[in-house]
């Protein structure tokens, strides 16, 4: 079963000043910090310095909730896009999944004004899509993501101005 979910919420700020935050490796520190505190516990960066190829480690804060690791599959500055990756490996291997990538993109309205557009697309199997694909596919989180950075931005924005 292959689907995609997407999500889209406009800033008041530069596209360049969201993608720089989205862009970067600031965006996981927002994540831990702003976006779920206490859900997730911390963000590794294994590998890399946030372009294409870096890998990361999800630590959940929550009991019974497995880490799992994400991969910078596409970073383009130029387009202002960015790809993660899900590694499918343990739990997500394990609920039947064989891809899961989440995409970032910034898109300028104005000078002034940006369009944060989120999209999750995945694959999981047939037989295991009714009972776990539901629980754990979901736009929700990039969209807490989305509006916990808008607030961050426009706070900075404000503070500088």
């Amino acid at each position: 079963m292959v689907g995609k979910l997407s999500h889209e919420i406009e800033v008041n700020v530069p596209a360049s000043e969201a993608w720089e935050l989205y862009g970067t490796l600031r965006l996981p520190k927002l994540i831990v910090e702003e976006a779920f505190p206490g859900i997730i516990e911390n963000i590794e960066v294994i590998e890399g310095d946030g372009e294409a190829g870096t890998i990361i480690k999800i630590i959940p804060g929550t009991p019974g909730s497995k880490a799992h690791r994400e991969k910078f599959t596409k970073v383009d500055n130029e387009k202002r896009l960015k790809e993660v990756e899900v590694l499918i490996e343990g739990a997500y291997l394990e609920m039947g999944f064989t891809f899961y990538r989440m995409s970032f993109e910034i898109v300028e309205k104005g000078d002034d004004s940006c369009i944060i557009k989120t999209k999750v697309e995945y694959d999981v199997k047939e037989e295991a899509a009714a009972p776990n694909a539901s629980n754990v596919v979901s736009i929700e989180p990039l969209a807490k993501i989305a509006e916990a950075a808008k607030t961050h931005l426009l706070k900075n924005k404000s503070s500088t101005a």
